[in-house]
């Protein structure tokens, strides 16, 4: 990636990283434009002011437009939002793999019962790596 490409990214997720940011856009993903109020209960736990500062942060990048129904996304919102759809695959995989590690926690009343990379698709880490250890300085 070059070093402009790695600025872009840095730059969209230096934006997205703001609280609530991702979850402005995920509350208007589904394309009906929501009003202020519809929009803070939508996101949930969000004041007004902070809700007005990712609004406008938003708008300024080019993600959220106000309408005269309210705000909605942007065909950039629209565009990110899609190539982030993969997110609820990946968290329904990740939730389950989560209740599984918790299950078999508690089956054996030990925080070691199962390996990190139980019950996800990541390989396991290779056991001289795990057993590496770095000099202290």
């Amino acid at each position: 990636m070059s070093s402009k490409e790695n600025a872009a990214v840095n730059q969209l997720l230096a934006l997205l990283e703001a609280r609530y940011a991702l979850r402005v856009l995920w509350a208007l993903r589904d394309g009906h434009a929501q009003t202020f109020r519809l929009l803070q209960d939508s996101v949930g736990g969000i004041t007004p002011n902070t809700l007005n500062t990712r609004i406008k942060e938003l708008r300024e990048a080019g993600l959220v437009i106000h309408g005269g129904d309210g705000y909605s996304l942007t065909l950039s919102g629209q565009d990110l939002l899609k190539r982030l759809s993969d997110l609820q695959a990946f968290a329904g995989k990740w939730q389950a793999a989560q209740v599984k590690k918790a299950a078999a926690v508690a089956a054996s009343g030990s925080a070691v019962a199962a390996p990190p990379h139980a019950g996800t698709d990541a390989p396991p880490a290779p056991a001289a790596a795990a057993a590496t250890s770095f000099p202290s300085h």
